[in-house]
């Protein structure tokens, strides 16, 4: 048995970078004034689909992404990891989307890549922490979903059997398929390149990249496996209504980085009433509770 897997990927910015000039006037991100990464979440999820690969010859790995151009480079790293296959989807329509318009737009492409068995993804992106994309797409596809995964055991006979990481503990659950499952970071890590999957798409890239470069064009012209879709929103019959801004109803009013510094300290004795104490005095001056 085979199965056919869309990993939902974001590039996003680098958080331990954040500054003052992190945030645009119309409070979207300044994504020019951070280094840009592969969601840490994401690639636990590509782990999991590059391992039912193993476990199920003739399992195709299609990374989906949404960006500018430059997203494709997390293309790349997941092909240099084992993935198959990647699409972009950009489109200046797409900018400043948040959860609800970013998952109106993967449903569109998901619909335009046609038949599929599992869409994976991180449990949340470090940029927004609403771990609430995986959820929308899945509702907006139709399908049952399973969020907090840390393993996909099995995939087979129209059903996934997936060890989830909750408040209470560990469960394992079984789910028909097709299916979306969103991966917690507590999953395994993913897998680092691989030396020969380097040199084979090292010079993988969307059109745009290549636009102005006759000779990479005249490469991935002979090689076709080197380019990664490029749409934009006519090519997955988008409502531009629905699309970045203009279908966001959530906006950021500002951005701040909190740093956490030590004014003093306390000593306190390893007592049932020293312990006591400390808690209600905490909980008094609303540090907890």
């Amino acid at each position: 048995m085979s199965l056919n897997i869309i990993v939902l990927a974001k590039q996003v910015p680098d958080t331990r970078n954040v500054g003052k000039d992190a945030m645009k006037a119309d409070g979207t991100i300044n994504r020019a004034a951070l280094p840009a990464i592969f969601n840490p979440e994401d690639l636990n999820a590509l782990e999991q689909a590059l391992r039912l690969k193993e476990a199920y010859p003739g399992t195709k790995v299609t990374i989906l992404t949404m960006g500018p151009a430059r997203a494709a480079e997390i293309i790349r790293e997941g092909l240099y990891r084992g993935a198959d296959a990647g699409v972009v989807l950009s489109d200046r329509a797409f900018a400043g989307a948040d959860t609800l318009a970013t998952s109106y737009a993967l449903n569109a492409a998901i619909r335009k890549m046609g038949k599929f068995d599992l869409i994976l993804g991180g449990r949340q992106a470090i940029d927004g922490d609403t771990a609430q994309v995986g959820p929308q797409v899945a509702e907006k596809l139709g399908l049952p979903q399973v969020t907090y995964a840390e393993e996909i055991i099995k995939a087979e006979d129209g059903y996934a059997v997936i060890k989830r990481r909750i408040e209470s503990g560990v469960e394992t659950v079984k789910a028909p398929l097709p299916l979306l499952v969103t991966v917690n970071g507590s999953a395994p890590d993913c897998r680092p390149r691989n030396a020969k999957n380097v040199q084979k798409y090292k010079y993988a890239a969307v059109p745009s990249e290549v636009a102005s470069d006759e000779k990479k064009k005249a490469l991935i012209a002979k090689r076709p496996y080197l380019e990664i879709g490029e749409w934009n929103c006519e090519a997955v019959n988008a409502d531009l209504q629905q699309c970045g801004l203009a279908g966001s109803p959530t906006k950021v009013k500002g951005i701040e980085n909190v740093v956490f510094t030590a004014k003093d300290a306390r000593r306190v004795e390893n007592t049932d009433e020293e312990i006591e104490t400390l808690v209600k005095e905490l909980i008094a001056n609303h540090t907890i509770g």
